[in-house]
């Protein structure tokens, strides 16, 4: 028996989210299916994060266990050609048999892009959010600056979270714009339920001007969802990428 760590990209356009359930398609069903098929053997994996319906990925991470012979390299080239044409895996290697995506310590990096312009673009509708107010990105910058480091997240989780805690620690937000698109880069070692998308969405509120960016501290304080902003669409939201420590993957 060997674990493998998948590196897995897609287009969640098409998909009720990551994670397996009964009323409709998502990415880990899509994996588990075809890796049982490549393999011939019942495969589960397991994943780093549960993205949303309507939210992509570059660097998503899964791990699965495996009796079969194939090298753990040479399985993302075999399931690219069974998997469709918006799941692609970037890499496939062994680890450690008990490296969990879930429980090891990590950092993520989401970006949340916004087209910022006075008409939309067909090709951009699914990768980001239209937005044809203007935005004040020195404002926004000034109150993302609040949220950076430990902090009890509640105000920016959404309704239905089960967690034993809403302390999380975000280290760095950048924010940038290249052409009409403005960029929300978030890392963070973990977060919570809408929590990426809920920032997003008060950003673009002080971007406009509806917020001064003093009211983020405020908000934090208050440990209120409702205080927060709106929950900015799913299809602006990427995954980019999920960093462990060596120590946790060597095998």
């Amino acid at each position: 028996m060997k674990r493998v760590r998948l590196t897995v990209a897609y287009d969640g356009t098409g998909y009720c989210g990551w994670q397996v359930q009964a009323n409709g398609n998502t990415v880990q069903a899509e994996l588990n299916r075809h890796l049982s098929q490549l393999l011939q053997e019942e495969i589960e994996t397991i994943g780093a994060s549960r993205t949303d319906a309507g939210v992509h990925a570059l660097g998503n991470v899964a791990v699965f266990d495996t009796n079969a012979r194939m090298p753990g390299e040479k399985i993302s080239y075999a399931l690219n050609q069974r998997l469709p044409e918006d799941i692609r895996i970037q890499c496939s290697e062994e680890v450690a048999a008990d490296f969990h995506p879930r429980y090891c310590e990590s950092e993520k990096t989401y970006e949340y892009r916004i087209l910022n312009r006075r008409f939309p673009l067909p090709t951009e509708r699914f990768y980001s959010y239209f937005y044809h107010y203007n935005l004040d990105l020195e404002k926004m910058r000034e109150g993302a600056a609040y949220l950076i480091g430990e902090h009890d997240f509640a105000s920016f989780c959404g309704a239905g979270a089960q967690v034993k805690t809403t302390v999380r620690t975000v280290t760095g937000i950048n924010i940038t714009k290249a052409d009409d698109i403005v960029t929300i880069r978030v890392t963070g070692r973990g977060f919570l339920y809408n929590m990426v998308r809920i920032i997003a969405g008060t950003l673009i509120e002080i971007g406009n001007e509806a917020y001064p960016p003093r009211r983020m501290d405020e908000i934090l304080a208050a440990r209120n969802r409702n205080a927060a902003g709106p929950t900015a669409p799913a299809c602006g939201l990427t995954l980019v990428e999920i960093r462990f420590t060596e120590e946790q993957q060597r095998l």
